[in-house]
């Protein structure tokens, strides 16, 4: 795997919820290193952090620029250390880069959910339906955010981009159960394991 590019505040809910505006905003990208992807139905409750948060995320897999496999993401964030990153207007890599935080579920091959706006994508925690929206909802298409991406970056063989995530983020605790599905793709649960 190449780099996980990811892009923020790409649902229009999601980036009201953030304090954006999506009338106005261009796309943003913050990338994680592939060392941090994990496929596990178990990890660790992160280190330093209090205010761990979910997103779910449509995962799109590249091949010579083009997406050639989707899966099912969950870009988990350290809030409370990225919150404190911002207020001291230094990078916020804490918040976003640590082990295990781009957690994936399979891809599967092909990308014909892409172009299905009415492609479904929800997070339960512990059964509780916690995030809902569909892929009509994104503010900057797929392709866009690739040709944005690739002007940016220049995109690699292997590379995945996260696709952003719709309103409903919040808090999860040690032990908690997240399952999160998109239409069309593999399920992927996920569960946080206290460390003590």
């Amino acid at each position: 795997m190449g780099r996980v590019i990811c892009v923020g505040r790409n649902y229009a809910d999601h980036a009201v919820e953030m304090g954006g505006d999506p009338e106005i905003e261009a796309p943003f990208f913050f990338m994680k290193p592939a060392n941090v992807v994990t496929h596990a139905a178990t990890i660790p409750f992160p280190l330093l952090t209090k205010e761990l948060h979910h997103e779910i995320e449509l995962v799109v897999a590249l091949h010579e620029g083009r997406p050639f496999a989707c899966g099912v993401g969950l870009d988990l964030t350290r809030r409370d250390v990225q919150a404190e990153m911002k207020s001291a207007r230094r990078p916020w890599e804490a918040g976003k880069v640590f082990p295990n935080a781009a957690a994936c579920g399979a891809l599967r091959l092909g990308a014909a959910v892409l172009n299905f706006p009415q492609t479904e994508l929800r997070l339960t925690v512990n059964e509780e339906l916690r995030q809902q929206g569909v892929l009509g909802q994104m503010i900057h298409s797929v392709p866009m955010l690739l040709h944005r991406a690739d002007e940016l970056f220049g995109l690699r063989n292997g590379d995945v981009l996260f696709t952003g995530t719709p309103a409903g983020v919040d808090a999860v605790a040690p032990g908690d159960v997240l399952r999160a599905h998109v239409d069309g793709l593999p399920a992927y649960a996920l569960r946080l394991e206290d460390r003590d």
